[in-house]
C-alpha cells in the first residue's frame, strides 16, 4: 500500500471536463457551489427523518469515520437529466483503516437494508472485501478501497454503470 503522505487527492478526483467525458455529458454537467468540500458534511435534519442504520445517506462522517487524514468530495448537478454524481476520496493513515472504514459501512448497510426505510434506500446492495454497491430507483452508491484511500460515487439520474466508470477511473490514480 502506498503511504498515506504519497497520496495526492489532486490526482484522484476527476473534475468536471474528465466527468463529463466518462458518463457522456455536455457543458451542463456542473458543480453545485455549495457542494464541494474538504471535510464530511452530515444533514442532520434530513438524517433524523430515517432510521438509525440508514441515516449514512445524509451523514457522511458515518460513511468515511473519524480515522481519516484528508478528504475530498464535489457534487455535480446534470439538468437535463434533473440528475446529479458526486465524486469523493478519504485517505487513512494505512490500508487497514480504509478497509476497516469500508467493512463497517457494509454492517450499516446491512443493517438499513432490514429496516422499513430499507428497500427504498438500498433495495439492491452487494459487498466484497474492496468493494460495496447500492442501489434503490434511479439513485445509488459505488464504494471502492485501494490502497490507504476509500472512494466513493453517489447518483441520481445517471446509471449505475456509469457510476462504475467513475470509480474505476478514480482508482486508477491511487497509488499502490
Amino acid at each position: 500500500p502506498a503511504p498515506a503522505g504519497t497520496v495526492d487527492l489532486g490526482r484522484i478526483m476527476l473534475g468536471t471536463p474528465r466527468m463529463r467525458a466518462i458518463v457522456g455529458a455536455d457543458e451542463q454537467l456542473t458543480v453545485i457551489p455549495t457542494m464541494d468540500s474538504s471535510s464530511p458534511v452530515d444533514i442532520d435534519d434530513l438524517a433524523a427523518t430515517i432510521p438509525p442504520p440508514c441515516r449514512f445517506i445524509f451523514a457522511e462522517t458515518a460513511v468515511f469515520g473519524s480515522a481519516m487524514t484528508r478528504f475530498h468530495k464535489t457534487t455535480y448537478q446534470y439538468p437535463p437529466k434533473a440528475a446529479m454524481l458526486s465524486e469523493g476520496a478519504a485517505v487513512y493513515p494505512e490500508s487497514e483503516a480504509a478497509h476497516h472504514a469500508l467493512d463497517a459501512l457494509v454492517a450499516t448497510v446491512s443493517e438499513c437494508a432490514d429496516t422499513s426505510a430499507g428497500p427504498g434506500l438500498v433495495s439492491d446492495w452487494d459487498a466484497n472485501e474492496e468493494s460495496l454497491r447500492t442501489h434503490a430507483g434511479d439513485c445509488g452508491r459505488a464504494y471502492q478501497v485501494k490502497s490507504v484511500v476509500l472512494l466513493e460515487v453517489t447518483y441520481c439520474g445517471f446509471s449505475a454503470s456509469d457510476a462504475d466508470l467513475v470509480v474505476t477511473n478514480m482508482a486508477s490514480a491511487v497509488p499502490g
